[in-house]
């Protein structure tokens, strides 16, 4: 054998200069705006997370502020249905010395006017 099939046939040299090539300055230097893209896409990556984070947080916020405002406005109109019955209205203005009506109300009318 001649050295020349030494060379190709030795699968240790070969190894060593492909560990080289990927440890060398020059593929580095060459690598630079990939590596700078990688950080970048990292960056984006991880804000995306803490933004998806405080989205869920505040729509889980939203969604019990609109709860509690669902039971208070159902807890309001409760109230005001019960106030606005017959009963409570007369309750609630007798001590101003009103009182319900016992007889048909009267219709009056304007003598000035005559319908022509």
């Amino acid at each position: 054998m001649n050295e020349a099939e030494q060379h190709i046939g030795s699968g240790r040299k070969r190894s060593g200069n492909g560990w080289r090539r990927w440890r060398g300055y020059s593929w580095i230097m060459k690598n630079i705006p990939f590596f700078l893209f990688l950080a970048v896409l990292a960056v984006i990556y991880i804000y995306n997370g803490h933004y998806a984070d405080n989205v869920v947080r505040d729509i889980n916020r939203t969604n019990k502020e609109v709860k509690e405002l669902q039971y208070e406005y159902k807890t309001l109109k409760s109230e005001v249905m019960f106030r606005s019955k017959q009963s409570e209205l007369a309750k609630a203005v007798g001590p101003f010395g009103l009182k319900e009506l016992t007889s048909a109300p009267y219709v009056l009318i304007d003598s000035g006017t005559t319908k022509h």
